[in-house]
């Protein structure tokens, strides 16, 4: 059987089944809270593509490859581990196991629901020798109950074209596997050595219907206890036996079922792990994370899993008229950014989530400038929590600078565990932007949220702390104002430059928070022991930040001396030559004017008001010419600047770009897991672009506007424990609020309050040249019926 996804509002749907596909599918139907991560494998275990059971900051340590040894660098990798896998319930029939390559599917399907959080299988298979059964399945990763998953399985043998058995012997195999058999995909062998059976065994334990294996990483040191129990329906002449090993644990259950009986199990999987904790006490852990899924029971879950996404989605919804396709992938995109982050508590937020090993489970500045706004605004503990874990961190970021000769805290620009473990110093440690991304989003979430136990507690620290980096990094000119050179900004075709603009006016929105910040909390302040004189600092820095602008040709310039490089000769670059990184070397990118994902562009989103209009517009439509696309964060942004500048086509085709990055594997990687901040920046692309969304300075504004290919778009927002929603057609915007306090805001510049239902109508669109990207690296338009015209 073939197969692809269908088109649904509220679901996604693969029907038939296509084993070269399974990379695909075993991503998008990955289920996550933020704390344990299911990839979306066939139950059997068998076939898959790439195998994958996560825990939220749990990795191994490797040693990182320098041909030549320097000062300050990273010593260890890290990379995320696949833990012990409990989503294996083999099924053997008349003993012959049920396995997708053999006999014959006739039906297969299935389908993510958005509403209810629940995975579900459903497959109508006949074995090589003619027996038929239906298998049902339903998986779960708990929103409300985080270290536990359960999944209903359930069998039914099922009458074929001839008579047979009244009877068919059914016998279940529910695994517990630890150093799960996996494909290395990484070309590092440090990196691979270090996932060859990363896990080993301590103990193991088995009871009634119960299991539970307990093991440690042998160099991160880390411990991880993973169990399973299980609630039986009784069939005559059911048996069952546990056993367990090292490795290995497994409930089998036999039983002959007649045509139209069911045989049902529930398994119910606990999650915990530790760098601290003793193996008794992780394997008690995971035994009363057990006792409580058994208690709430498989219909408890569903409720209160279908109750928190209830809440959720009253939040965060965003529905699309008039593109069914962009309004699936939408939807989707919200619900993976929620399975991101919703539990992740004390832990990061990885660029592919929970959902595949891509980036080494890596968390990058992707959180902060893209995720965060959007769970700042949907579900702002989610985004506190994320915050909370880089408070953690902070002593880490503090001795990095200290290792550096800087103040201050240099966040990492790729970690785990907080520490820097980016072997290429040009993109990770010159990447000082980071640590002003992380303060952007602590003042974002302070002013949507008014929380002042975070603003007291994490807040102004990190503030304080990123806003000594930049005094320390950066040095007075009296030329130029205040510099800060030899860094490197989000464009990665560009590194090592001076006055990269992104970095300095996002390290004057830092320096400027600090400030306020200090003044809010004087007792903060004083226990961090900063000064007058240190405040009056960081605010002539601010003052005098460096911005180099092109006289010439009236742009900014995205560091200095960016627009004198050597233009890139696009046109003699062949399709298949893209991504660039892959096929030239890094020096002829940094000396030419190509781009590889949004940067001063990005600045014109974040820092909109360091711009005027008619300089966003100069400076989008020259970027837009330079810029490859070559990393996924890049067509959200793009899409959030074009409709600014009132080219509502174009920011419609890379709103749909981000959106459809993973469901299209758009970049070919979908197997590794999906791109979280793309899908994030669909959700920025509609509110902030077609919404016209902006915080600057703590204030909500909208300036929404449509383009003709789209009836309406509707999206709900929380704001400072007020809940609105945003509808947006052709001609007017409606602004509605749905619960808590009036919101004063302005549309279009006009100063309203959302109290009640309020509806304006919407100006013309601003007026500019249409901009042009690279030949060959164009977006796909879209048409009225939602489809591309043309291939990227």
């Amino acid at each position: 059987m073939s197969g692809g996804f269908d088109l649904a509002p509220w679901e996604l749907r693969w029907s038939g089944l296509a084993v070269d596909q399974l990379h695909r599918t075993e991503s998008v139907f990955a289920l996550s809270n933020g704390h344990v991560g299911l990839r979306g494998s066939l139950d059997e275990g068998e076939p898959v593509g790439l195998p994958g059971t996560y825990l939220n900051g749990f990795y191994e340590e490797h040693a990182l490859p320098y041909a030549e040894a320097g000062y300050g660098y990273p010593e260890a990798g890290q990379t995320v581990v696949n833990v012990t896998d409990g989503k294996i319930i083999r099924l053997l029939v008349e003993d012959e196991p049920l396995d997708m390559r053999y006999g014959q599917a006739l039906e297969h399907h299935r389908t993510l629901d958005f509403r209810t959080g629940v995975l579900t299988r459903e497959t109508l298979w006949e074995s090589p020798t003619g027996r038929r059964v239906r298998v049902r399945t339903r998986r779960l990763v708990s929103f409300t109950q985080r270290a536990v998953a359960a999944i209903r399985y359930e069998v039914e043998p099922v009458a074929g074209d001839s008579a047979g058995p009244e009877k068919t012997q059914l016998v279940v195999q529910s695994d517990l596997l630890a150093n799960e058999p996996i494909e290395s995909r990484t070309r590092d062998p440090r990196v691979a050595l270090a996932l060859k059976s990363p896990l080993a065994g301590e103990s193991h334990h088995c009871s009634g219907l119960r299991a539970v294996l307990v093991h440690q990483t042998k160099e991160s040191g880390l411990r991880v206890a993973a169990g399973m129990d299980h609630e039986l329906e009784d069939v005559p002449g059911l048996r069952t036996e546990v056993s367990a090993e090292d490795d290995l644990a497994r409930l089998t259950v036999a039983a002959d079922i007649p045509v139209g009986g069911v045989l049902r199990l529930t398994k119910y999987l606990g999650y915990g792990w530790s760098s601290t904790r003793s193996g008794p006490a992780l394997r008690a852990q995971v035994e009363a994370a057990l006792a409580g899924a058994l208690q709430t029971g498989w219909e408890g879950l569903l409720a209160e899993q279908r109750a928190f996404l209830d809440d959720f989605w009253e939040a965060a919804d965003v529905e699309v008229d008039g593109d069914d396709e962009l309004q699936q992938a939408v939807r989707l995109g919200l619900f993976h950014v929620l399975q991101a982050g919703a539990r992740g508590e004390s832990r990061g937020i990885p660029g592919k989530g929970l959902t595949g090993p891509g980036y080494d489970g890596h968390a990058f500045w992707d959180t902060e400038t893209f995720v965060l706004p959007v769970l700042t605004y949907t579900m702002p503990k989610a985004a506190r929590d994320a915050l909370r874990w880089r408070h953690s961190t902070l002593s880490l970021a503090q001795e990095r600078a200290e290792v550096l000769g800087k103040r201050g805290a240099a966040f990492p620009w790729r970690s785990i565990n907080g520490k820097e473990c980016s072997a290429y110093w040009p993109a990770g440690t010159a990447a000082f932007h980071v640590s002003a991304d992380i303060a952007d989003a602590v003042a974002r979430y302070y002013a949507a949220t008014l929380d002042a136990e975070f603003d007291q507690a994490a807040g102004t620290e990190l503030l304080v702390e990123t806003a000594r980096l930049w005094r320390s990094l950066g040095h007075h000119d009296p030329h130029d104002g205040f510099r800060i050179d030899g860094i490197t900004g989000p464009d990665e075709y560009s590194a090592v430059v001076d006055n990269n603009i992104y970095t300095n006016l996002m390290a004057q929105k830092n320096l400027r928070e600090a400030i306020a910040a200090c003044e809010r909390n004087p007792k903060v302040a004083t226990r961090l022991d900063v000064t007058e004189g240190e405040l009056a600092e960081w605010a002539r820095a601010a003052d005098r930040m460096r911005l180099p602008f092109d006289e010439l040709l009236g742009v900014h310039e995205q560091a200095e001396g960016f627009t004198a490089h050597e233009e890139w000769d696009f046109g003699g670059t062949e399709a298949e030559k893209y991504p660039l990184l892959l096929h030239y070397p890094y020096f002829e990118l940094y000396r030419r004017q190509v781009v590889k994902q949004a940067d001063l562009v990005l600045a014109l989103h974040l820092r909109g008001d360091a711009f005027t209009l008619e300089q966003k517009a100069a400076d989008f439509a020259y970027y837009e010419a330079r810029t490859v696309r070559d990393s996924s964060l890049s067509a959200g942004t793009q899409s959030v600047v074009a409709a600014e500048c009132g080219h509502m086509d174009l920011a419609y085709a890379y709103l749909a770009e981000a959106a459809l990055t993973d469901l299209n594997d758009l970049h070919h990687n979908v197997a590794n897991g999906l791109h979280m901040a793309s899908l994030a920046g669909a959700w920025q692309a509609i509110v902030a672009g077609l919404g016209g969304m902006r915080d600057h300075g703590g204030t909500l504004t909208f300036a929404p506007r449509l383009p003709d290919a789209l009836d309406r778009v509707a999206f709900r927002m929380s704001y400072r424990d007020s809940r609105i929603q945003v509808e947006v057609t052709a001609e007017q915007a409606t602004y509605r609020l749905t619960s808590g306090d009036p919101v004063p805001t302005r549309h279009h510049g006009e100063d309203i309050v959302i109290d009640g239902e309020i509806t304006l109508p919407i100006p013309a669109p601003p007026v500019f040249p249409t901009p042009s990207a690279p030949p060959g690296r164009e977006p796909r338009r879209r048409t009225k019926a939602g489809s591309s015209t043309q291939e990227p």
